[in-house]
């Protein structure tokens, strides 16, 4: 009815410092209860290439802007986020599922880190220079920002991985065309009211929402935009490897993983149980750093898994604007049946499912009974070989194994396709530098889980990506070098 639409939040492309309206939108839903809440955008070539040119004809002044002057305006923006903290925290929670607590703890504190961050950073960014005296030559390089960056980010942690994006390339002096995930755009579109109370110049930051098909298709092909930095799936990866191959552009690609925490039996199981229940299923276990292999030495094996089960039963699903609950809804009803699927398959297979899915029974409030809720669930013995063991679920599942030797598991954990993280858990400290030197995965934590400083290098290896990002990777990627030599 009219009455039902006119109470749904409708979104507009942000473009050249204005909002403007679209003439197609799409459904987005609550994951919470499975009703429609919000309209957004179903952006095509057309908006983005309006995006595309408000980007260029604000490239020239931003550009020309020094270090200190962005650097300013970013930590106005940071303020102004973290000023309407709860806002956000409540939006993000609502448009993504995720609780509410997470939101506030996590997304919306790191957003807020993010412009910071980097608005710090580019101060302290030094170029490199060299001499030749036996030729009478000095060389040295120069950075200048590459032009207009299209920024593609993915549902899991919206605003956190968005700003994660936007903050480096617009200090580096870049204008940007940003798509968020069609299913969590809300907090993005929210952040687009605050930036020009930051001073951020209009066509800085140009969003445009919609699909992958549509909307970021038509910025990965467009022949204006050179760097493209992505989150996603593998998968989507490779459509867009193909789609900018023509145009010979720059890409960051992070992508999934099948991240293994490996528990020695000399491991502090005090530690490594709270821990590791959070690197499962922290966030619904939808985080591309989350372990859903975990490898324990057969010594420890039965103790790990009967307390770590007992643990997992203790969390609580359910309404996700509940401070109380540790788990919220899965972002689709959709990815919600991807999931279940893998642990019917793990089930067909001969595995044990111990708690969780099929298992344990859910109770929902009365308003979240047609959410896309499940509860954290734990399969022990499964084959290496399984697609479960393979392949990136992206739910609160985890797969639970026994190994023997060292040797052993690092072969067992590399057998996959993907290399983004890995944890180690072992109180002899030559085993965790052993082990971590042979593990194929660009973030190795130790008795820990994401613990990050983004000063260093965040990415993966094999399937998990190209490229790195971070303080010094970061500004590589959002700037070209120059190398210019001087005879005297």
């Amino acid at each position: 009815t009219m009455a039902h639409s006119k109470a749904l939040l409708v979104l507009e492309n942000f473009i050249g410092g204005k909002f403007v309206t679209c003439s197609s939108y799409i459904d987005s839903y609550n994951p919470s209860t499975g009703d429609v809440y919000c309209r957004v955008p179903d952006s095509g070539k057309e908006e983005v290439e309006a995006a595309v040119k408000a980007a260029k004809d604000a490239f020239s002044i931003w550009s020309s802007k020094s270090p200190l002057e962005r650097s300013r305006i970013l930590n106005k923006l940071a303020d102004l986020i973290e000023h309407d903290l709860e806002a956000f925290a409540q939006a993000e929670s609502k448009d993504q599922g995720k609780t509410i607590t997470f939101a506030r703890t996590v997304d919306i504190p790191r957003a807020v880190y993010n412009f910071r961050f980097f608005a710090s950073s580019i101060l302290h960014q030094t170029t490199e220079c060299t001499e030749m005296a036996t030729m009478g030559c000095v060389h040295y390089t120069s950075r200048a920002p590459v032009g207009v960056a299209g920024l593609i980010s993915p549902w899991n942690l919206p605003l956190y991985l968005l700003t994660w994006k936007i903050a480096p390339a617009i200090a580096c002096g870049n204008t940007v065309v940003a798509k968020p995930s069609e299913m969590t755009s809300v907090t993005a579109w929210m952040m687009c009211k605050l930036l020009e109370k930051a001073g951020v110049p209009h066509g800085v930051v140009n969003v445009v929402f919609g699909t992958g098909a549509k909307a970021g298709e038509a910025l990965v092909c467009h022949p204006d935009v050179p760097l493209i930095s992505f989150t996603g799936s593998t998968l989507t990866a490779q459509r867009i490897t193909e789609k900018s191959a023509p145009h010979c552009k720059r890409l960051s690609l992070e992508l999934g993983g099948k991240n293994p925490a490996i528990i020695f039996d000399d491991a502090d199981l005090t530690q490594c149980i709270p821990m590791t229940l959070r690197s499962s299923f922290a966030n619904q276990g939808e985080i591309c750093l989350c372990t859903s292999r975990i490898f324990v030495q057969r010594g420890i094996y039965s103790e790990f898994l009967k307390r770590f089960v007992a643990e997992a039963k203790k969390w609580k699903v359910g309404n996700p604007s509940d401070p109380t609950v540790d788990v919220g809804a899965l972002i689709s009803e959709e990815h919600l049946e991807k999931v279940r699927s893998y642990v019917k398959k793990a089930q067909a297979e001969g595995a044990r499912v111990l708690c969780g899915e099929g298992v344990d029974s859910l109770t929902l409030p009365a308003g979240n009974q047609k959410g896309y809720f499940m509860l954290p669930t734990v399969i022990a013995e499964v084959k290496d070989e399984s697609c479960c063991m393979q392949e990136e679920i992206f739910g609160p599942v985890t797969c639970v194994v026994a190994f023997d030797t060292e040797e052993e598991v690092i072969k067992r954990a590399n057998s996959v396709k993907y290399g983004l993280a890995a944890t180690v858990w072992s109180s002899n400290v030559g085993r965790v530098h052993r082990v971590a030197q042979r593990l194929q995965a660009g973030l190795v934590w130790t008795n820990c889980w994401l613990v990050r400083d983004l000063n260093l290098p965040f990415g993966g290896m094999k399937a998990s990506g190209i490229g790195r990002e971070g303080a010094k990777d970061s500004y590589e990627f959002f700037t070209e070098v120059k190398t210019i030599t001087i005879k005297h």
